[in-house]
């Protein structure tokens, strides 16, 4: 039966450990995923879950003693967001390569500098070459529900792999919104037991963890790394049908929204599909054929399925949350242009870049980027590259 309650994004996701209950929760503070770990110890100060809660001096050690409890067989959680994931990365690899099911609730929020503590991609878009799973949430229910759908991913004997759960910075971590909860019982139904088959402290199985690879072993060690979050998409998928049937609240790899007959199409991730919905909506009722596709899973990415949905429209506007400082666009635009080209699907793909540092992002440039794409295909004429959508200025230095 449903809970119906009112919870900020952090709030859903401790709730939700606290109805997991792991084994241990190593972390270190830092906006704006602090609460995260305030509201879990506090849960077990209370005595509510018995998770052991490992307070360390930086990320870096937080990503540490999750791999080391890991290793010896607990379900481990940690938070973090921003630097802190960057102090992490010599650890999200080793995880990773480690085959550790680790989950990493990630609160985005940019990469100084300048220095900021608002919400954009960079932090979870410069980690997604770790070999981690990531999954986005447009709002407080899918961080929730994404959370409690993590573990069994992980998990799973053809996965065996990190995964980060992803939540915009503020936009949803902080704002309150309507969500609504499972009972614990039935959560911890869905989630289970871990049993792992290999960790360090089972009585006459001794293993090695992370022992130094020759040449010989590390490239094989790889391809089992990408097998295993190739097995992953089915998984998620597998994991997301059988949380329907307890939830009624359904996911996939990412959400269509009125791309049916759409002639335009907007490609993004996380809170900003909101307001690029509501954008759609209301060019809906004036005539335009608009329509959104809301990335879910961009780890493993799902290059193919977009491909297939793109191919019918017209014309799309992919938009990057993050600036890869290449010269040639963010990261999703990239990946969604290269499985266009394999999928050889010829219409007109543009790739812009907005909300760096938390910048608003409306209906108004919504719509604008919309009208751009239909004037575009009106014309022929063609539509610049990389735009930053709501930049104050374009003289800049």
């Amino acid at each position: 039966m449903a809970i119906k309650e009112r919870m900020s994004g952090n709030e859903a996701v401790a709730w939700a450990i606290r109805q997991i209950n792991p084994d241990v929760m190593p972390a270190f503070p830092i906006t704006p995923s602090t609460e995260i770990p305030q509201m879990v110890s506090t849960y077990i100060a209370n005595g509510e879950i018995d998770t052991e809660f490992i307070p360390v001096e930086s990320e870096h050690s937080a990503m540490s003693a999750c791999i080391g409890s890991e290793a010896a067989g607990a379900r481990t959680i940690t938070a973090t967001s921003s630097a802190g994931l960057a102090l992490m990365w010599e650890e999200l690899l080793l995880a990773a390569s480690n085959r550790m099911p680790i989950v990493l609730t990630l609160v985005n929020r940019t990469l100084s500098g300048p220095i900021n503590i608002n919400c954009d991609h960079t932090d979870g878009m410069g980690a997604r070459d770790t070999g981690w799973i990531q999954i986005y949430a447009e709002n407080n229910q899918e961080v929730y529900d994404n959370l409690l759908q993590a573990y069994r991913i992980a998990e799973h004997k053809d996965v065996r792999l990190p995964v980060m759960i992803c939540q915009d910075g503020f936009i949803t971590s902080h704002a309150v919104e309507n969500i609504e909860l499972m009972e614990d019982e039935a959560v911890r139904a869905f989630v289970g037991e871990y049993e792992p088959e290999e960790f360090m402290l089972n009585p006459g199985k001794p293993v090695s963890v992370g022992p130094y690879s020759i040449t010989n072993y590390v490239m094989e060690a790889r391809k089992n790394q990408r097998t295993a979050i190739e097995n992953a998409g089915q998984v998620i998928l597998d994991v997301a049908k059988e949380y329907a049937q307890i939830s009624g609240r359904e996911y996939g790899l990412f959400e269509e929204y009125r791309t049916d007959d759409a002639e335009y199409i907007m490609v993004l991730i996380g809170s900003a599909a909101g307001t690029a919905k509501e954008a759609v909506d209301e060019l809906r009722e004036e005539g335009v054929k608009a329509g959104v596709l809301k990335l879910r899973v961009f780890r493993p990415f799902p290059a193919e399925e977009i491909a297939n949905v793109l191919k019918n429209c017209r014309a799309a506007a992919i938009l990057d949350r993050c600036e890869s400082y290449n010269g040639n666009g963010g990261p999703l635009g990239e990946e969604i242009m290269a499985g266009l080209y394999r999928g050889r699907v010829d219409i007109q793909a543009v790739n812009y870049i907005y909300g760096l540092g938390g910048r608003d992002f409306t209906t108004d440039d919504a719509k604008q980027v919309f009208a751009e794409l239909k004037e575009s295909v009106r014309t022929g004429k063609e539509i610049r590259q990389f735009q930053y959508i709501g930049l104050r200025t374009q003289e800049v230095s």
